[in-house]
């Protein structure tokens, strides 16, 4: 049986922790619990957790009673579940209250090779699970830019990557999942057998309950090599005609963008696009073993970079440099680090931002809102926006869930240092174009929406808190993020719902 313990102080109360999400910014301190490890229960998610299972119990009660926290973290402010940390702002925190660390989770209880599914732990990561299953010749259908994040987030983000285009995003591979909810019971959730759970959950921001275990559809590779085409492009509008025309040829793509770069060469790219290569295309040494994986960080960054160290001209000068590297138009052979989480490389990355950190902000607008990227990219490259990473993706058809991010159409992601003079005023008008074309902006990313344009932004929203509130009916899933934009202002309605 799983129990309940201190993450610092086994035995004891809680130890309060100071948390941030992986932008380092607006930290909050919380009591941080985890279910017992390292492996998690006998059957992770089967029914086992009842140490978690009282915790959150206790929490709904103090909640429902409408306790005032006092001066140490409690579970008067109820609780949010937390992976390894990688959503960009506040959506894992939980001021006041607690967390739950689910990293212990992480033991596969069953991998199908005929059906290519695997059931696992929510704390398991993708990296640990790229190294389990791609040896045996699978791939994970869906990854982010880090393969540091866990089944849960995945699922309770909607993570996508560089082929939604093609498969989708995570939730549209996940075939069952196990739900804690707020009354401690632990529910199946599948697709058809319970679609409003499903739905409340996939992109909910973990604040339909605590998921125990995933069961996932893997994609059947031959190799852990990609076969990658390379082009330079010299402006915006020459990108996304060259995207629009030719990205469904490939089941991945994706284009990094210059927001430095000014007149006629705004918008000037990098776009890459490629495929899971065949044995036949690997060089003699790399066929001998064609699905080995065993990718690790070659550097480590220190925390002493001060936060005027990514400044206007030092990414100028990387900018510059990463442009006129890439080759006019190239074909080769890329390791799957190298394609999709090139910044894995370097550990801790994040603290090249500085103490103040930095910004992630991501936005998806229709296929038809063109100008408004446009508009988007000019309003950056004016302000001097100082961003070594932005990307430029096509997203295809969305899966309905109301809180799940991808929607049709074109998506633009970038880092940008917390510290940038002008930055809220320059998201702030940003945020307006987005809504104003029909468009949204990634809530895992997110640490600064105006909560007056969520509604606009996510027009499922009141649908998402109705079947939000039939899972947790005192409320007791809460986080920063929840508090910050009013995500579960909303009645509570209806029954509890069942899972099979």
């Amino acid at each position: 049986m799983a129990e309940v313990r201190p993450v610092a102080d086994v035995g004891r109360a809680p130890v309060p922790r100071l948390l941030t999400g992986w932008g380092r910014t607006a930290p909050t301190r919380a009591a941080v619990i985890a279910p017992d490890g390292p492996a998690g229960p006998a059957r992770a998610g089967s029914g086992d957790l009842s140490g978690l299972a009282d915790a959150v119990l206790a929490s709904s009660a103090v909640v429902a009673s409408g306790a005032v926290a006092g001066s140490r973290p409690g579970p008067a402010r109820g609780l949010i579940a937390r992976g390894l940390g990688r959503s960009y702002g506040d959506a894992a925190q939980n001021a006041g209250g607690t967390v739950v660390d689910m990293t212990a989770l992480t033991r596969v209880t069953a991998i199908d090779l005929a059906a290519g599914t695997v059931t696992a732990g929510a704390g398991l990561s993708l990296d640990a699970l790229m190294r389990i299953v791609l040896p045996l010749g699978f791939f994970v259908p869906v990854t982010p830019g880090t393969r540091y994040v866990t089944l849960g987030g995945a699922l309770a983000s909607d993570i996508h990557g560089k082929n939604h285009h093609v498969d989708g995003s995570f939730s549209d591979h996940v075939l069952a999942f196990d739900l804690m909810t707020g009354t401690g019971e632990i529910i199946t959730v599948t697709p058809g057998g319970a679609p409003d759970a499903f739905a409340a959950t996939a992109g909910g921001m973990g604040l339909s309950g605590i998921v125990t275990a995933v069961t996932l559809r893997l994609l059947p590779v031959a190799t852990s090599r990609m076969r990658v085409d390379t082009e330079r492009v010299g402006g915006l509008d020459e990108l996304m005609g060259r995207m629009a025309a030719r990205d469904d040829d490939y089941r991945y793509s994706v284009a990094w963008i210059d927001t430095l770069a000014r007149g006629a060469s705004m918008g000037r790219a990098v776009l890459t696009r490629g495929d899971h290569a065949a044995p036949d295309e690997l060089p003699a040494k790399a066929a001998r073993d064609p699905l080995r994986f065993a990718p690790h960080p070659r550097l480590v960054a220190p925390d002493v970079f001060p936060s005027r160290a990514l400044n206007r001209l030092s990414v100028r000068a990387f900018n510059e440099l990463w442009y006129r590297r890439a080759p006019v138009r190239h074909t080769g052979l890329e390791s799957i680090a190298t394609f999709f989480h090139p910044l894995d490389g370097v550990g801790d990355w994040n603290r090249v931002y500085g103490p103040r950190g930095f910004v992630q902000y991501q936005f998806v607008v229709p296929f038809g809102a063109e100008e408004t990227v446009r508009t988007a990219v000019t309003r950056l490259s004016d302000a001097r926006c100082p961003s070594f990473l932005a990307v430029l993706k096509r997203f295809g058809p969305g899966n309905g869930h109301p809180l799940s991010f991808p929607a049709p159409g074109w998506t633009l992601a970038l880092d940008i240092p917390a510290g940038l003079p002008g930055l809220v005023g320059l998201l702030d008008g940003l945020d307006e174009l987005v809504a104003g074309a029909g468009g949204r902006v990634y809530l895992s990313k997110d640490s600064r929406l105006r909560p007056d344009l969520l509604a606009a932004m996510y027009p499922g929203l009141d649908r998402w808190r109705e079947l939000r509130a039939k899972l947790d009916p005192t409320g007791v899933f809460v986080s920063d993020l929840a508090r910050r934009l009013a995500l579960t202002t909303g009645p509570a309605v209806g029954p509890p719902l069942a899972g099979r």
